[in-house]
């Protein structure tokens, strides 16, 4: 088995469709149609340095904006940097626009950009350099990933005032970086056919425990004297969450961990496997539920359990939806899509693809209403309370017949427009029975922990002997 670590690029998730409904849904009758304005991205393929293909384009801004908010070993961080940096942030991790939340931002990303500065110098001293051929083919992945065309992409950066240059830069570093761990660690990273067997025998002694499938944001302490700014930090960043953003971008711009690529995810661990501390919050949690910062070794650690699986040949009740148990009466809200009259065919078709994707993203009638509908123009959502079936249409009582306690129904196509169904109940946990993973997935476990660990000392070495000042 091949084994190989990378960082993957950010994928524009909840907000950002949500945003690009704007594009391709209309505000009342009318197609919206906009100039993004925006730089294209280069047409070449060939090799450029570091900073060609990693920095953003020479702002068209006053001379205000080229003020120096930081210096890394006299690396300027400037202004502009910031500024465009904030916005990227808050547009793809859906955090709202405000003062109190540009100020909490604001010092996290100086930290991400300073980190950046000092991986890009590390891996230009190596002869590591990224070719704007390299950024395309990411960028290409993602406009792949959320269906969206390269114009789509600009529209969604260029409403949160983000160049594209800004949103390539980003990229950029990250591919750099990873260029960087994989060329310092090569060949440093070794999985015995042994410590597979060991990690295979110990997982098989934990079937009869539970399992937890966990996401995670770290921040690391690097002096112990910045433990309380940490802190601060991590608690920032739960304040956020809370408000609304989303946990993969979240993890993404600000973990620091390497788990960050994978929007946080770390996999599934069973009972006493993560530090005591860690898994003292597991147990407790219920799935979709996310702790407070938490203090733990290297430094402060943010969880989300995704699921949380039962031990091995656990009983569980399967339960299936019918018409004849499916409650008489539902709390309901219910989101619409308006369309201009007579839409083309593919136009529509567009449309149900991206009301597909927010309902399997919505969790509850409080997202759908402050989350996924205030970041779509045209759109409306309406709270109908308590609601009897016998009193809906056929075409809405068949979507919610399939549902369960707190789920969004298929949407379909009516009259008014494109309609989501989302029941206001509370969501039922369901029970699952954990599978022990293949030998091949173990392997690769094995492999990222490891070099999971040794990127993320490399990384604070950076930081411990280097100049920096924040202004």
């Amino acid at each position: 088995m091949a084994l190989k670590f990378r960082f993957l690029p950010p994928v524009l998730t909840v907000p950002a469709l949500a945003t690009l409904l704007a594009v391709v849904a209309p505000a009342g009758a009318a197609s919206l149609q906009r100039d993004a304005r925006v730089e294209p991205a280069p047409a070449t393929s060939a090799p450029v340095t570091a900073e060609a293909a990693a920095q953003p384009a020479k702002p068209k801004k006053p001379h205000s904006e080229n003020g120096i908010v930081s210096l890394v070993n006299d690396t300027p961080v400037t202004s502009y940097e910031l500024h465009q940096r904030m916005a990227l942030v808050m547009t793809t991790s859906h955090i709202p626009h405000t003062p109190e939340m540009e100020k909490k931002v604001r010092d996290q990303v100086i930290e991400q950009l300073q980190t950046e500065v000092l991986q890009r110098a590390e891996a230009n001293k190596n002869d590591i350099t990224v070719s704007a051929g390299e950024v395309d083919k990411y960028m290409k992945d993602i406009i792949e990933e959320n269906h969206m065309s390269v114009d789509q992409l600009k529209e969604v950066l260029a409403r949160g005032g983000v160049q594209l240059a800004t949103f390539r830069a980003q990229l950029a570093a990250q591919i750099q970086w990873q260029k960087a761990v994989n060329e310092h660690f090569q060949g440093r990273v070794t999985i015995s056919p042994e410590a597979v067997d060991a990690e295979m025998a110990r997982i098989k002694e934990g079937e009869s425990k539970a399992h937890f499938s966990v996401s995670e944001i770290f921040l690391a302490v690097d002096n112990p004297d910045l433990d309380e700014k940490v802190k601060k930090n991590a608690e920032g960043l739960v304040a956020q969450l809370k408000n609304g953003a989303q946990f993969p971008e979240i993890a993404r711009q600000f973990s620091q961990n390497p788990s960050a690529a994978q929007g946080g995810d770390i996999g599934t661990v069973f009972d006493g496997q993560l530090a005591p501390e860690l898994n003292t919050a597991l147990e407790k949690m219920k799935t979709g539920d996310m702790s407070d910062p938490i203090r733990s070794t290297g430094g402060y650690y943010i969880l989300v359990l995704r699921q949380r699986f039962e031990p091995v040949g656990a009983k569980i009740e399967e339960k299936v939806q019918t018409a004849a148990t499916i409650p008489a009466s539902l709390p309901l809200g219910r989101i619409l899509l308006r369309l201009p009259p007579k839409p083309p065919k593919d136009y529509v078709e567009k449309v149900m693809a991206i009301a597909k994707q927010i309902q399997e993203v919505t969790q509850s009638c409080e997202m759908a209403e402050k989350t996924i509908v205030k970041s779509v123009p045209g759109s409306l959502y309406f709270p109908l309370g308590m609601t009897k079936l016998a009193e809906l249409n056929d075409q809405t009582r068949e979507a919610l017949i399939k549902t369960e306690s707190g789920g969004v129904a298929d949407p379909f196509l009516s009259e008014a427009g494109i309609e989501i169904f989302v029941r206001c109940d509370q969501r039922e946990i369901k029970q699952v029975a954990w599978h022990s993973p293949t030998r091949d997935q173990i392997e690769q476990q094995l492999f990222n922990d490891q070099i999971s660990a040794l990127a993320r000392r490399y990384n604070r070495d950076l930081r411990r002997s280097a100049n920096i000042e924040t202004r």
